[in-house]
């Protein structure tokens, strides 16, 4: 641009500013027409004192012309103030619509919050069942029947059998018994009269 930047516009007025301006000049008329019916009060007094004539006419036909500008400005009164009550309407409604606006937003808000911690919850349920049920679970030992285990140790015996060596056993049962009661006197190869075990015995006092 030739001659410098172009100055912003300016923000549309809002209805809250017109309002204030139309009720500014509503109530500026109204001033007005207090002031026109002070003087229609005095022309009607001067109207009833004077005698008809020439000068009482001319004071009617102020008085009327005062009644005229009185009746316009009235016009203007009833004109403004509908309009400020119809930008006040508008307003209430626009500002009930923002509310509104503003209301679901919290409320859209809200309901995701809600939906979220809903979600946890049911996971943390889910976890918890998952626990409860690991919890709960019966580990019980394995069912074995007990003819298999009967046939199983009669198997394993004849295994132990077939495998140890047995030969003790059978010196054992052809060794000569234990002679019971009080054992006979026997000597040693030098005379010396020994026990059981070849020991010398030691002679009774």
């Amino acid at each position: 641009r030739f001659f410098g930047k172009a100055k912003p516009k300016a923000a549309p007025p809002s209805l809250t500013k017109c309002i204030g301006t139309v009720d500014s000049r509503a109530e500026s008329i109204d001033k007005k027409i207090s002031r026109l019916d002070a003087e229609l009060v005095k022309y009607k007094d001067q109207i009833k004192k004077m005698r008809e004539g020439p000068a009482k006419n001319m004071v009617k036909q102020k008085a009327l012309q005062v009644l005229k500008q009185k009746w316009m400005y009235e016009q203007q009164w009833d004109n403004l103030t509908q309009q400020s009550f119809n930008m006040e309407q508008a307003n209430d409604t626009i500002q009930s619509l923002k509310d509104t606006k503003t209301t679901v937003d919290a409320m859209k808000v809200g309901l995701k919050e809600m939906k979220k911690a809903y979600k946890e919850l049911e996971d943390m349920m889910e976890d918890a069942n998952e626990i409860q049920e690991a919890l709960s679970r019966s580990y019980s030992t394995l069912e074995l029947d007990e003819d298999d285990l009967e046939a199983e140790l009669d198997a394993l015996g004849d295994e132990l059998l077939a495998d140890e060596d047995s030969s003790y056993l059978d010196e054992a049962a052809s060794a000569a018994a234990i002679p019971e009661g009080v054992p006979t006197d026997t000597k040693n190869k030098d005379g010396v009269l020994v026990d059981e075990f070849g020991l010398p015995q030691i002679p009774a006092s």
